[in-house]
């Protein structure tokens, strides 16, 4: 097979640490003149443009950006395939939510042709919005994974899915039965689950929509393949919570609930987390569980601010999430936008280094991924991003006035949007031009 070997010269940074952990200046890696060089689908090398260039082969392609950025791609660690249709409804907090808007549309699911085009639509926006890797809930019917991991396979990207498990709590219409959402789980996992860079999530909704029976046997799949992932939601709504205490008096409290079934883990991610305490932050940490912070849906969905400082005082991994359809956007950008909201509204600050960390290595370490997304290192896939500083007529004015990395970065972030993807690259192919 001959060598796919390529290099892009731009301004290039990546997080390379947790800002909150060594502070922010060992935090990144910034190169104002830089070259990123790919090789069969992976960075092989990245620095300053004057010294790389000379060790290049003389044939090699050199992809020259003026007035751009080079980031890695990045990272949603909670977002619903069957909401795309829906985003943006109006009028209802979490529970009216649901039942209104979200379960009507899911149900359109069990065609398997309205899944195929929605899957099509769906990774269409990751991909101009910059997201090269995402976790992702299917519906309840199996055919919404079948089809979404069918068009991440064609592109060959790093996709995580699971089918929805919920047996009590919604429509007659989308319940499955604690033994089928098994069964349709296994046959997923077998047909999907390592098949080039796909990975399966164990995907209860949330503790009021699965009985015991169900939650023990999306435990006992966690056991009976180590490495899947698990994805479902916690403490996102007042409501809610006083919900499971209803449903589960004989539990601690909602985190207790997914404990007792054996479902928290190295590869367990939980959306929301508005309102967890200090104990649960703990217990999340300790079992190395990892938050899914969603700004746009809850502000949207009227849920609550995140505490970032709380988790990162227990060292516990976050990632961002758009969760479409409660969120408002597929833009990474746009929710770090609302993040600094989130933590403005808090009396805390969000440097815009920690934004780029919650966005790629961040997301990376929530999904125990980090050695393959969410930097530029050498040896990880060349999964990246080419954003564009010129994007609008707003942001090449401001940016002009600009007078460091770190105001640039925050301006991106504040008034960037898909527009400002110029191209997206996965696996060093590319996947999205603008």
């Amino acid at each position: 097979m001959p060598l796919t070997r390529k290099a892009y010269r731009a301004a290039i940074l990546h997080s390379i640490a947790d800002p909150a952990v060594v502070g922010i200046e060992a935090s990144y890696e910034y190169f104002e003149d830089g070259l990123l060089v790919t090789e069969n689908g992976q960075i092989s090398a990245i620095g300053p443009a004057c010294e790389l260039l000379a060790s290049l082969p003389a044939d090699i392609q050199v992809s020259h950006y003026q007035d751009a950025l080079i980031t890695p791609g990045f990272i949603d660690t909670h977002i619903h395939l069957p909401q795309t249709g829906m985003v943006g409804a109006y009028g209802e907090q979490l529970l009216d939510w649901l039942n209104t808007y979200t379960f009507p549309c899911e149900s359109q699911f069990s065609d398997k042709a309205h899944a195929e085009e929605v899957a099509g639509i769906f990774i269409k926006e990751l991909l101009r919005n910059g997201t090269t890797t995402a976790l992702v809930f299917g519906s309840v019917h199996p055919q919404s994974v079948d089809s979404f991991f069918e068009a991440a396979e064609k592109l060959d990207l790093r996709m995580i899915a699971g089918k929805v498990m919920m047996d009590r709590n919604a429509p007659d219409y989308l319940t499955d039965t604690a033994e089928s959402s098994y069964v349709d789980s296994k046959a997923l996992i077998e047909r999907w689950h390592g098949k080039g860079r796909l990975h399966y999530a164990v995907t209860p909704r949330f503790a009021p929509t699965s009985t015991p029976e169900q939650l023990t046997l999306a435990g006992q799949l966690l056991s009976e393949y180590p490495d899947l992932y698990m994805q479902t939601h916690i403490s996102e709504n007042l409501q809610e919570i006083e919900w499971v205490k209803e449903l589960f008096p004989e539990r601690k409290g909602y985190l207790d609930v997914y404990d007792h079934y054996k479902l928290l883990g190295e590869r367990s991610v939980f959306a929301h987390g508005v309102h967890l305490c200090d104990d649960e932050c703990a217990r999340l940490a300790e079992t190395g569980s990892a938050i899914a912070f969603c700004p746009t849906s809850n502000f949207f969905l009227g849920s609550g601010l995140f505490n970032l400082p709380m988790a990162e005082k227990h060292n516990l991994n976050v990632g961002l999430g758009t969760d479409i359809g409660g969120g408002t956007s597929f833009s990474l950008l746009q929710t770090l936008n609302e993040a600094y909201k989130v933590m403005q509204l808090q009396g805390a600050r969000l440097s815009p280094f920690k934004s780029l960390y919650l966005a790629t290595l961040g997301g990376a370490r929530a999904l125990r991924l980090e050695d393959k997304i969410g930097t530029l290192q050498p040896g990880t896939d060349a999964d990246f991003l080419v954003l564009d500083y010129n994007a609008t007529p707003l942001l090449g004015y401001r940016l002009k006035q600009a007078k460091s990395i770190a105001e640039t970065l925050f301006v991106l972030m504040t008034l960037g949007d898909d527009r400002t993807v110029l191209q997206t690259y996965a696996a060093g192919n590319l996947v999205h031009q603008r």
